[in-house]
């Protein structure tokens, strides 16, 4: 399994990664689950039925000045960053309650999977996982309870925050509008010019006679000349030779003046007037312009999946598979008898093949490998959520993008960009309903 069957492809790369951050959060987060008031410890807030304490508020204060460290980023003065980690766990909280008292669940085996995932990600067995809990002083039922609260709000995210977001069809059209522009404005172009120079500092008489050049040079153009022919014969410039062709670049690597100049212009056409820079007088024809088009690149790609357990850790799969990869490449056995034989994955009968597959419609991690390797190339293996993978290119095309996909990824877009306002609008209801009881240090 690579993609979600249980959501809509156009969202699956969002919700994959939605199911990531739960993964990779937890196992950072819960090395520091909310625990029992100790010794030394006090209770800093109480949140509906549920507690805060000074303790969970420096080990999160801790790995939020760890993380910005690590990321080279400059983190707020310590006061507000304490605020800020001590109102997200009061939200935390919040959330958490809201779920609970909601009815909504998460069954044991979603934490089962849940744990094999968080196992696989850092390439341990699910026995070695509790050792390394263990030896954090971590208990296995307490990381599971954390969990559970994990999974439970990034359900609540999504179903609350989701609903909340109202996307009518004039906004889809607007977005499509926008993406129209944007894709035009940084569509790369082709241009050939004819240049006569003319220092800025120049007497006004030799502006005058390099003016007249180049508007000669012009007038020979819009009569019907050659515009390569009068570009050999007249230009100053270094792409002389090549009628002067400057070749295709995006806007951001030619003079505004060139890109406001050819903007309005269709393929073939020359500017009407002269184009005046620092460097002189210029005559300019569009010669191409790569407009985008709504086209998407599919890969049909095959692989081979091996899932971590008990017997068999990360590094002992990546070492079958690298075997595999070598008699493979060595033509003493064929992917698809491999697969056959030996995959986890539900596409074995088939050979490992996973048909045609649009961009965001496998989880990140296969995707970014499958994109890297050439047609029929052999990836080495590759760790995902699911387990370790073995991946072979078989054919890739370029497709029309569907008009309601196209919408769809609009609208999915949109929703992004809005989900953050939504969410702070949301927590920021829940809130107010619920009872948050701020504490005082003990005396």
């Amino acid at each position: 399994m690579v993609f979600d069957k249980t959501r809509p492809r156009t969202r699956t790369l969002m919700l994959a990664a939605m199911a990531a951050t739960v993964a990779s959060s937890a196992f950072a987060q819960l090395r520091n689950p909310p625990a029992p008031v100790r010794n030394g410890d006090w209770i800093a807030a109480v949140v509906n039925q549920e507690l805060v304490t000074a303790g969970e508020v420096e080990r999160r204060l801790e790995r939020a000045q760890a993380e910005a460290a690590r990321a080279g980023a400059r983190a707020p003065d310590e006061a507000e960053l304490r605020k800020q980690v001590f109102d997200s766990l009061i939200d935390e909280r919040v959330i958490v309650t809201a779920a609970r008292d909601s009815g909504m669940k998460v069954d044991e085996p979603d934490i089962d999977r849940a744990v094999q995932t968080i196992a696989a990600q850092n390439q341990l067995t699910l026995e070695v996982l509790r050792q390394r809990l263990a030896a954090e002083g971590l208990d296995f039922v307490r990381f599971r309870a954390n969990l559970r609260d994990q999974i439970m709000m990034e359900r609540m995210r999504e179903r609350e925050v989701y609903q909340r977001i109202r996307i009518n069809e004039d906004d889809v059209d607007k977005a499509l509008a926008e993406r129209r522009l944007q894709q035009q404005a940084e569509a790369p172009v082709n241009v050939a010019q004819i240049l006569v120079t003319a220092p800025e500092g120049a007497d006004p008489a030799t502006l005058e006679r390099r003016r007249a050049l180049a508007a000669g040079a012009l007038a020979r153009v819009l009569g019907g000349e050659d515009f390569a022919k009068v570009a050999r014969e007249l230009s100053e410039d270094a792409n002389r030779a090549n009628g002067g062709e400057i070749g295709l670049r995006p806007p951001s690597r030619l003079p505004d003046a060139f890109v406001a100049a050819v903007r309005g212009l269709k393929v073939g056409e020359i500017t009407p007037q002269l184009v005046r820079s620092g460097a002189g007088f210029h005559v300019l024809k569009l010669l191409e312009r790569n407009e985008a088009s709504d086209k998407v690149t599919q890969t049909r790609s095959r692989h081979i999946l091996l899932r971590p357990s008990v017997q068999a850790n990360a590094s002992l799969i990546e070492r079958r598979l690298s075997e595999y990869r070598a008699r493979i490449e060595a033509g003493t056995l064929s992917f698809e008898d491999a697969a056959r034989q030996f995959s986890e994955d539900g596409s074995a009968p088939q050979g490992g093949d996973l048909g045609w597959m649009s961009p965001g419609m496998l989880v990140p991690e296969f995707e970014q490998a499958m994109n890297a390797l050439p047609l029929n190339g052999l990836s080495q293996p590759v760790t995902s959520r699911f387990g370790v993978h073995l991946i072979q290119v078989l054919e890739r095309r370029e497709v029309p993008i569907d008009p309601k996909q196209l919408r769809e990824q609009a609208r999915g877009l949109l929703r992004e960009q809005r989900f953050e306002q939504a969410y702070l609008d949301w927590t920021k209801e829940l809130r107010s309903r619920a009872y948050v009881e701020l504490r005082e240090p003990p005396l």
